[in-house]
């Protein structure tokens, strides 16, 4: 179990220490992953970002993901949106895009995207359960051009690492039990990231 956040993305940076010195972009998932991204920017010498994806909640059970869009547009569903209709996940998918697009204008509203061509782009999150959001956001940035994609996150299970393997260059995962619950289950202070501690993340000037 990790203490906190900062813990976790304190072992991933031993893990991704060879791409210090080569100006690797690091694109979180907010919100969990923006505190991580951070320190991992400043510890790598990268700049940070964030890659915007939400996840598409099935009709009437909002908690219960069954698939993720992304900030291009990109769909990725889950075998079990099959048993909610089309409809009603359609209007999932346009509630989280607006939401999406809401976002990027209050976390990055002097600015463009960061291009992630030709880059070392690491994609980080506290953690992936289904894998259905790292997917996604590894989805959207692949025909982007990156040099090289590395998902990285503290906590996933073994399947879903698997998945995100055929879809990545490389996975950093720092714990991958089988006997897993909830990516909460593996922090000791899990406690909620704000919209503002994301803006003053993303914000702040370091170096």
């Amino acid at each position: 179990m990790f203490r906190d956040r900062q813990e976790a993305a304190e072992g991933l940076v031993r893990r991704l220490s060879h791409l210090r010195g080569r100006d690797p972009l690091i694109l979180a998932i907010p919100r969990g992953g923006v505190p991580m991204g951070r320190l991992i920017a400043d510890e790598l010498e990268g700049e940070l970002d964030v890659v915007l994806v939400r996840k598409i909640g099935a009709p009437g059970n909002p908690e219960y993901a069954i698939g993720a869009v992304g900030e291009q547009g990109r769909v990725q569903l889950e075998p079990a949106a099959d048993h909610y209709p089309e409809s009603a996940i359609s209007r999932e998918i346009e509630t989280q895009q607006a939401l999406i697009e809401e976002r990027r204008r209050r976390y990055t509203p002097v600015r463009a995207p960061i291009d992630p061509a030709g880059r070392i782009v690491v994609v980080v999150d506290d953690g992936s359960a289904t894998g259905a959001t790292m997917a996604t956001a590894l989805a959207s940035l692949r025909p982007r051009h990156p040099a090289r994609l590395i998902a990285a996150m503290g906590a996933a299970p073994p399947e879903t690492v698997a998945r995100l393997e055929r879809l990545a260059d490389e996975v950093v995962c720092l714990l991958a039990p089988a006997n897993f619950g909830a990516v909460g289950q593996f922090f000791a202070d899990f406690g909620q990231v704000s919209d503002d501690e994301v803006i003053r993340l993303l914000g702040t000037e370091h170096g």
